[in-house]
């Protein structure tokens, strides 16, 4: 199996974080009695700039749950088709030629879902085989490039697409002070990331993957995630993500191993950009040299972390780098179970 090609979408609308920041203060107006922790945490993010799915002054148009999922289903499906289409570009490849098309999001609801949506619009064929996934988070760029994967291994003369879509900004609870919503307010943002993957007995450039794994870390489940609320989805976002994030070693040492490796043996680490402090965590542990995730940075300071698209983002980012044929990668990231997922790559 095969990454053939990487494809992106952004919402045209885009604001430097002071700008963000700003429209912040004046949605939670006077119920927030301390704006200089606000500016704080919003600057301790190191986040430059984000996209939105809506022009900044629609968001206070937005009274309840059902349209900021409306907003959601409509966004979605024009930046799918937009990142779909880019990433088959780039695989020298024709909507007809996808096979199974894989949906991740955590950040809106529909049904049918946005892949279906995708079907007339696209001009899909009829017998596409669709897996719509919800609820991963974070982990589901790196968890639905493995899972195509599975599908490949069985099918190997076929194509398959993995799509994320998230829309993190039509999730801010305003009426919610806590400080995990604050730092989310300041750190996600919105975009979609689509990956063309293709079988054995198809020949395209890109990746090979050669081995995948998962890992679900025991009684972690209110480390990150939802309370799906009359009001939308709050954020659960505990300080204990940096430090289980530090734990990645022991998990990355054993997968390695699996395959005859070791860290030594990895050319390019693709991490997902959690947060500054995930990627310290993922530094520190690994004993990165400098600049090993720079791309990683970079994403996150240009974007926001966009949950399951940020690690597309930063693959499309290495494919373009062309590393040299032979050179090994790691695809790296965690999300709500607590777990991580671990995806080896060799060019």
């Amino acid at each position: 199996m095969r990454i053939a090609g990487v494809g992106r979408a952004f919402p045209d609308h885009y604001y430097p974080q002071e700008t963000l920041l700003s429209g912040l203060r004046e949605l939670l107006g006077a119920r927030f009695h301390n704006p200089r922790r606000l500016d704080d945490l919003h600057r301790n993010v190191l986040v430059g700039g984000r996209h939105l799915a809506l022009p900044l002054e629609d968001y206070p148009k937005l009274s309840n749950f059902g349209q900021a999922n409306d907003a959601f289903i409509r966004v979605a499906v024009e930046l799918g088709e937009r990142a779909i289409r880019d990433a088959l570009v780039r695989a020298s490849l024709e909507p007809c030629d996808i096979r199974h098309l894989f949906f991740v999001s955590v950040t809106g609801l529909a049904t049918p879902s946005i892949d279906a949506r995708l079907m007339n619009r696209m001009g899909l064929r009829p017998d596409v085989k669709r897996t719509p996934i919800f609820g991963l988070g974070c982990v589901a760029g790196a968890a639905g490039i493995a899972r195509a994967a599975d599908y490949l291994r069985a099918f190997p003369d076929e194509v398959a697409v993995l799509l994320s879509v998230e829309l993190c900004s039509l999730t801010l609870q305003r009426e919610d002070l806590s400080i995990p919503n604050l730092i989310a307010s300041g750190l996600f943002g919105d975009g979609a990331a689509a990956v063309a993957l293709t079988g054995r007995d198809i020949i395209r450039p890109g990746p090979e993957i050669v081995a995948t794994r998962s890992v679900f870390y025991p009684n972690t489940e209110r480390v990150m995630g939802w309370e799906i609320q009359s009001s939308g989805f709050r954020v659960l976002l505990s300080a204990d993500v940096p430090r289980i994030a530090r734990g990645i070693r022991k998990d990355v040492d054993d997968f390695l191993a699996s395959q005859g490796l070791t860290l030594g043996n990895i050319d390019r680490f693709v991490c997902h950009p959690g947060g500054p402090k995930v990627l310290e965590a993922f530094e520190e542990a690994l004993e990165l040299k400098h600049g090993a995730l720079e791309l990683s940075w970079r994403s996150l300071h240009h974007v926001g972390n966009l949950s399951s698209a940020s690690v597309l983002m930063v693959l499309g980012d290495t494919l373009a780098e062309l590393p040299s044929r032979g050179a090994w990668g790691l695809l790296l990231a965690m999300g709500p179970g607590f777990c991580s997922e671990l995806v080896l790559i060799r060019w």
